[in-house]
């Protein structure tokens, strides 16, 4: 018992290295965009502490939760996911931003729909999976609707558009199901099938294929389209093994865009070096293996399934993250989970963690 008990501090205190890693490095990132865009350095940081500690409410509320919950609550769950992607296509009730409609204008709240459908996909799947156990070898009982379901709340994401977060939640949904036990040739098969509409969908959007023709040679375009990646490369370059110091980085001075957000690991690589950066990669892999120990302590299978996908869910999402930034994947809009700046995310991955801890301590009482 003391064993499991210390699995439960151990997530408590990632999740709070986490939280402290965000608030600084947000402040770090953003002040000198807040002084010129809102006349106030301290702009970002209040609101990302806000962000915080509304996450850290519903982080204390969803581990006091019993997870068996979600499995009743599954469907319902989905259905209102569905139905906040489809009004973010709305012009009026969707915010659009950069060329995509992604935020959800409710009242003095904008979100995300996106971060959320994730978390909704991940729950139908635990429950799915569980559920069709004993089917899920049947292509048509075990195979189609734990695809096609996720399969439409990815093509809505992908109509915002927003390809870095349907390219996280496909994964996702892939390996949950191989680890559910669906037949991989099912599972091959259908990506072949799938290939040609991708294809498709990619080159429809010119800006998909600017990002990948950026990533297989930001140089080509240094000033241009290369810029983001560029700066990237130059930041990690900049930092060396110790980095130039806490707060002294240049790339956030309007040279890296999108410094407090979803390039918030390039100023990380910049101001505290090759250390930072590992020490970041560490607290993401110490992460995974907390979350994998949780889901084979857990006390049945929805367990294993709900506490395995939330914790793909967050460290796939840091993965590719920390690829792109590093020039690995081609550029793709998602955050650094509980470090970049933005409320949903925070929030969805706030929620996560809760459910993931209560999972641990069900298993603790069983």
């Amino acid at each position: 018992m003391l064993r499991k008990a210390h699995q439960e501090r151990i997530l408590i205190i990632l999740t709070l290295a986490f939280l402290s890693a965000g608030v600084v490095m947000v402040y770090s990132t953003s002040f000198i965009v807040a002084m010129q865009k809102f006349g106030d350095e301290y702009f970002f940081l209040r609101k990302h502490i806000l962000y915080t500690l509304i996450g850290a409410v519903l982080f204390a509320v969803s581990s006091r939760i019993p997870y068996p919950i979600y499995k009743k609550a599954a469907y319902p769950i989905l259905m209102l996911s569905l139905a906040m992607l489809l009004l973010v296509l709305i012009p009026g009730l969707g915010r659009e931003a950069g060329g995509a409609r992604r935020w959800l204008r409710m009242g003095p709240v904008t979100f995300q729909p996106s971060e959320f459908a994730k978390l909704a996909v991940v729950i139908f799947l635990a429950y799915s999976l569980e559920e069709k156990k004993e089917k899920i070898k049947s292509f048509s009982f075990g195979f189609l609707p734990n695809i096609l379901i996720p399969g439409l709340v990815i093509a809505l994401i992908m109509a915002e558009p927003d390809f870095g977060s349907a390219v996280t939640l496909f994964i996702l949904v892939y390996i949950m199901n191989f680890i559910g036990g669906v037949r991989v040739r099912h599972l091959l098969g259908i990506f072949v099938l799938m290939l040609p509409a991708l294809y498709l969908v990619v080159t429809r959007f010119s800006y998909m294929v600017n990002r990948i023709l950026v990533f297989l040679d930001p140089w080509r375009d240094p000033t241009g389209k290369g810029w983001q990646m560029v700066q990237s490369f130059l930041a990690f370059g900049s930092g060396g093994v110790w980095g130039v110091g806490l707060g002294q980085g240049h790339q956030k001075l309007f040279y890296l865009p999108e410094a407090h957000t979803d390039f918030i690991f390039s100023v990380i690589g910049e101001e505290l070096g090759l250390v930072g950066v590992v020490g970041v990669i560490v607290l993401y892999i110490m992460f995974l293996a907390s979350g994998i120990k949780v889901a084979r302590e857990a006390k049945d299978l929805h367990g294993v399934y709900l506490a395995l996908g939330l914790t793909l869910m967050i460290t796939l999402q840091a993965l590719i993250n920390m690829a792109v930034v590093l020039g690995i994947l081609p550029p793709k809009g998602l955050p650094l989970p509980f470090i970049s700046y933005g409320g949903s995310s925070l929030v969805a991955s706030m929620l996560s963690v809760g459910i993931i801890l209560n999972i641990c301590i069900k298993g603790n009482e069983a």
